[in-house]
């Protein structure tokens, strides 16, 4: 059976955990492949997220690696199993794989946790901010494009909200001041986040300038929760595009930077006081 070739970012998170979980048995592929009965490039195909897995194989993977993390191996499990195809998908070739891959992230997550400092989160911004980020890339998108984009962006937040999703977010108050698109989309966005807070679609909080410290790196990330702590994921805004993280090294940096974030920051009550008087400047 061929290879599948471009696996879902789901489908080769798999892959990955299958080759972690060989490699912290110390087995080599051609060793895990004679446990298995197959041949050393199948089990390659299967750690490239290439070719499926069902659940009895997951399991005999996991009996052959002697892992006996349960709630790993369970939810790696429901990893296997088909799903009808997400709405993001009828975007394939109009967006770049990145746009896609993140919001069949967000699908399959549990909570997010974002931190924004050069601009409002993507999961928050109207459309007005939004294609004005669009527009500010060089060079210039044709505008059919940045339509497009920002069509796609509202319609993960109206995924999100949806399903029910959990969403804490922290913006620095350089992101707050930040324009994109002039006063009045700044202003409208400014109201959108109040809004946003107070119905409870999102926890809003603010770290204001004078906080005695910078928590983590400076770009735009976000952090989802997966059904068990290893299967979180890592994703961060670069200028060369969207990456994943998902080393227990990485994830265990970032839990550590929202958990400092989470003590800095505003209370939420106090984040809507302070994003309110930015937005009477813009009167």
């Amino acid at each position: 059976m061929p290879g599948r070739l471009n696996p879902t970012l789901r489908q080769r998170r798999l892959g990955t955990e299958l080759r972690r979980m060989r490699e912290q048995a110390g087995l080599r592929g051609s060793e895990l492949a004679h446990s298995l009965g197959v041949s050393a490039a199948q089990v390659t195909q299967m750690e490239n997220g290439k070719t499926s897995v069902n659940a009895d194989r997951l399991r005999t993977i996991a009996a052959a690696c002697k892992c006996a993390n349960e709630p790993l191996i369970e939810a790696l499990i429901d990893f296997t199993v088909p799903r009808s195809k997400g709405w993001w998908e009828r975007y394939q070739g109009k967006l770049p794989t990145g746009f896609l891959e993140v919001a069949e992230m967000e699908a399959h997550a549990l909570k997010i946790y974002t931190w924004a400092t050069t601009y409002v989160p993507g999961l928050q911004q109207t459309g007005a901010y939004a294609s004005a980020v669009f527009g500010r890339i060089s060079p210039p998108l044709p505008q059919r494009d940045i339509d497009t984009r920002t069509a796609f962006r509202s319609q993960r937040q109206q995924a999100l909200r949806s399903g029910g999703t959990a969403h804490v977010s922290f913006i620095h108050e350089a992101a707050l001041r930040m324009q994109f698109g002039g006063r009045k989309v700044l202003a409208e966005q400014l109201d959108s986040l109040v809004k946003d807070s107070e119905a409870g679609t999102s926890s809003v909080r603010v770290v204001p300038f004078d906080m005695d410290t910078f928590p983590g790196a400076g770009e735009n990330i976000m952090f989802a929760e997966g059904p068990v702590p290893e299967l979180a994921t890592l994703q961060m805004d670069t200028a060369q595009g969207v990456l994943f993280f998902d080393a227990p090294a990485d994830l265990a940096s970032h839990r550590a930077t929202f958990a400092h974030l989470s003590a800095l920051a505003l209370s939420d009550d106090e984040s809507r006081t302070f994003i309110r008087s930015i937005r009477g400047q813009h009167e």
